[in-house]
């Protein structure tokens, strides 16, 4: 299978990129088990109420988040790319089957590696459509929000090896 070829825009994009002392395959395992990544995609305190995913391009990638104080905030898109333990791509500007979305954000590129000692290289971008919505992002916290929520992917596959 061929993969999308992307070149990083500091202008469009935002990248976290990390060697982690977990296995590509456990990686690739929380990402795309929703009972998995239920358990570390919202950084704590927060929650992850809710997670569908439906792995095929086209499928749903759905999650809801939930404040400490119970406000939900659900995220609903579009599974663009899956290459097993390699790459995973979904969307909010489109909802499943490809139908247009009606706010779209952001578009997720998660990339898996193999790296030293059994570890994985994980690359996480965020391609934005302008300037503004990268900045916007960048301003919530990206880089800290999606930092916490890698610690915490490794914290639950540490767990899951005990």
């Amino acid at each position: 299978m061929t993969t999308a070829t992307q070149r990083f825009d500091p202008t469009l994009d935002l990248v976290l990129e990390r060697d982690i002392d977990v296995p590509r395959d456990l990686v690739w395992a929380v990402w795309t088990t929703p009972e998995h990544l239920r358990q570390w995609f919202a950084p704590r305190p927060w929650t992850v109420a809710d997670c569908q995913i439906d792995l095929r391009p086209g499928g749903r990638f759905r999650t809801v988040m939930r404040s400490p104080e119970g406000e939900e905030f659900p995220g609903d898109g579009c599974i663009l790319e899956v290459v097993p333990r390699e790459r995973l791509v979904w969307t909010d500007a489109l909802l499943p089957g490809y139908r247009p979305a009606p706010e779209p954000f952001f578009t997720a590129v998660i990339e898996l590696r193999d790296s030293g000692a059994g570890g994985t290289r994980y690359t996480a971008t965020a391609i934005h459509r302008d300037p503004e919505g990268r900045s916007r992002h960048e301003a919530m916290g990206f880089l800290e929000g999606w930092g916490t929520v890698l610690d915490q992917l490794v914290e639950h596959v540490h767990t899951m090896r005990r």
